[in-house]
C-alpha cells in the first residue's frame, strides 16, 4: 500500500470556527472536545467575541472567519463548521471562498427536519437572542418565512452568561432556562413537530428539551454528526472483501 500525503494532520475531517469566548464549555457544548465521538480540529477567529457575533452582527469579522477556516483546510480539515448558529449570515460568502464543504449553523438543517415531519407539522427554532436573530440570518440558512421562533433571551443565565461572556455558568438554571423556553415555544404553536436548536451551547440539554416537550430536538451536535459522515464514511469488513 502506497500512503498519499499532502496534509499536515489526518483523520480529522471537521474543522470547527470557534469564537474568541471564556465562558464554560460543559460537555455537549460544541466546543468541548470530549462531545465528539471523532476527532475533530478547531481554530480560534480571535476577537470574535459572543457579542460582537450575536449582539453586533459579526461586523467586520468576515475576513477572519474565511482566513481561519483556509487555516483549517490546509491543516486538513474536509469540511467546515462554526459554533455559533448566526454565522449563517456568512454561509455563502463561506463556500464561496472554501474547496470544502461548510455548515455556518445549526438553523440549515430546518427545512430537512420540516421534510421529514407529518403533515400538518412544521419545526421551530430555539435561539439564544430573538432580538438579534434577523431576516439575514434566516435567509443565509434558507430558513423558510413564518418559522416559529422561541427564545432564552430574558430569563435567569444562560444567554446572559453566554453572550456576556462571563467565567462561570450554573449550569441547572441553564438547563431550567433552556426547557422554559422549549415549553412556552410549543405552547405558543400547537403545531410544532421538532425543535432546532440555533445556539451550539444549547446541545446538552437537548435531551431534557426532548423529555419535557415530547419533541425531537435537533442540534449543531446533530448536524455536524452527519456532515462528518459524509466526510469520512465509516468502512465496513464486507463478506468476502
Amino acid at each position: 500500500m502506497i500512503a498519499q500525503g499532502g496534509k499536515s494532520i489526518y483523520g480529522a475531517a471537521v474543522g470547527i470556527l470557534m469564537l474568541d469566548a471564556k465562558f464554560p464549555r460543559i460537555p455537549g457544548d460544541m466546543g468541548h472536545a470530549g462531545t465528539w465521538p471523532f476527532p475533530v480540529l478547531y481554530r480560534i477567529v480571535r476577537n470574535a467575541t459572543p457579542d460582537l457575533v450575536v449582539r453586533r452582527g459579526a461586523e467586520g469579522m468576515l475576513p477572519a472567519f474565511i482566513e481561519a477556516a483556509q487555516q483549517l483546510v490546509a491543516d486538513g480539515a474536509d469540511g467546515i463548521t462554526t459554533n455559533c448558529g448566526f454565522l449563517a449570515m456568512f454561509q455563502d460568502e463561506l463556500t464561496q471562498a472554501l474547496p470544502v464543504p461548510v455548515l455556518s449553523s445549526s438553523l440549515c438543517q430546518l427545512d430537512m427536519v420540516n421534510r421529514m415531519l407529518p403533515a400538518g407539522r412544521r419545526a421551530g427554532i430555539l435561539t439564544i437572542s430573538a432580538s438579534s436573530l434577523s431576516a439575514r440570518h434566516l435567509q443565509g440558512a434558507r430558513v423558510p418565512e413564518g418559522t416559529p421562533v422561541g427564545t432564552t433571551e430574558g430569563l435567569t443565565e444562560f444567554t446572559r452568561a453566554i453572550l456576556d461572556n462571563e467565567p462561570q455558568l450554573d449550569v441547572e438554571k441553564a438547563r431550567a432556562d433552556n426547557v422554559t423556553a422549549a415549553l412556552a415555544l410549543q405552547r405558543a404553536h400547537p403545531d410544532l413537530g421538532a425543535i432546532v436548536l440555533e445556539c451550539t451551547n444549547m446541545g446538552p440539554y437537548a435531551a431534557d428539551i426532548t423529555a419535557a416537550t415530547g419533541l425531537p430536538c435537533f442540534s449543531m451536535l446533530s448536524l455536524v454528526g452527519w456532515f462528518q459522515s459524509g466526510l469520512a464514511p465509516r468502512r465496513f469488513s464486507l463478506p468476502g472483501a
